[in-house]
């Protein structure tokens, strides 16, 4: 299945011009011109990846990328950026709202689709059948099983549901509440304490490959999987 873009853009001629560059490059464009349009095209399908504008009429850019990222059906949905503003205050404010990348006006196509390919790349996207490939681990969804560059990994069955989504949500922070929610389900009753046992315990079996400090523990807030220092 091709990969959805939503593009919310104000301005027709960058709508049609960025949507003629993804349908070229074997995506599935939709359109948005502000928040209200985005939020139905996401109920329909929640796309791939967001292309937002920063200025919207009546809600910002920023504001919107504020509330995606609160929303657990776009929590994990990586964000780009189109913006006129290049200062960096800016793209400070952006990547603090949430915001994976930016790419400033006036842009070239051909830049915008390879910061594309770079955001959905470190995303840890999964393919269809649930593999994946991060920060030198290897899922194969298809045989459920993992891999160290070459070297099989023994996981349990809990831990592989954290490994396999703290890989296709990277550097993403989630609460024990969310991880519940998320590698156990919503109906099972869980303490939250037991998401820090199956952490130790997932650390524990990447520790051999050196690969544990990918999981991180982000302060007063949960846990991350990131392959940045």
């Amino acid at each position: 299945m091709q990969k959805r873009i939503l593009i919310v853009e104000d301005e027709p001629a960058i709508r049609d011009m960025v949507a003629f560059a993804l349908r070229k490059a074997d995506y599935d464009p939709a359109h948005a011109g502000d928040a209200r349009e985005a939020s139905l095209s996401i109920a329909e399908r929640v796309p791939d990846l967001i292309l937002l504008d920063w200025m919207l009429p009546g809600t910002s850019g920023l504001e919107m990328a504020r509330r995606l990222r609160k929303d657990d059906l776009t929590r994990s949905v990586p964000i780009i950026m189109l913006t006129a503003r290049g200062e960096e205050n800016d793209r400070v404010n952006g990547l603090e709202a949430g915001v994976d990348d930016y790419v400033v006006k006036p842009f070239s196509a051909r830049e915008l689709l390879a910061r594309i390919k770079a955001v959905i790349r470190r995303s840890g996207s999964a393919d269809e059948d649930g593999s994946v490939s991060l920060g030198g681990l290897r899922i194969d969804g298809a045989a459920h099983r993992v891999f160290a560059g070459d070297t099989p990994v023994p996981i349990g069955p809990t831990e592989y549901r954290l490994l396999h989504f703290f890989m296709t949500h990277a550097e993403r922070v989630y609460s024990r509440a969310q991880l519940l929610d998320n590698v156990w389900g919503g109906n099972v009753y869980v303490e939250e304490r037991t998401v820090d046992v199956h952490i130790r315990r997932l650390r524990k079996t990447l520790e051999p490959w050196n690969l544990d400090t990918l999981v991180q523990t982000v302060r007063g807030s949960g846990y991350r999987f990131s392959v940045s220092v």
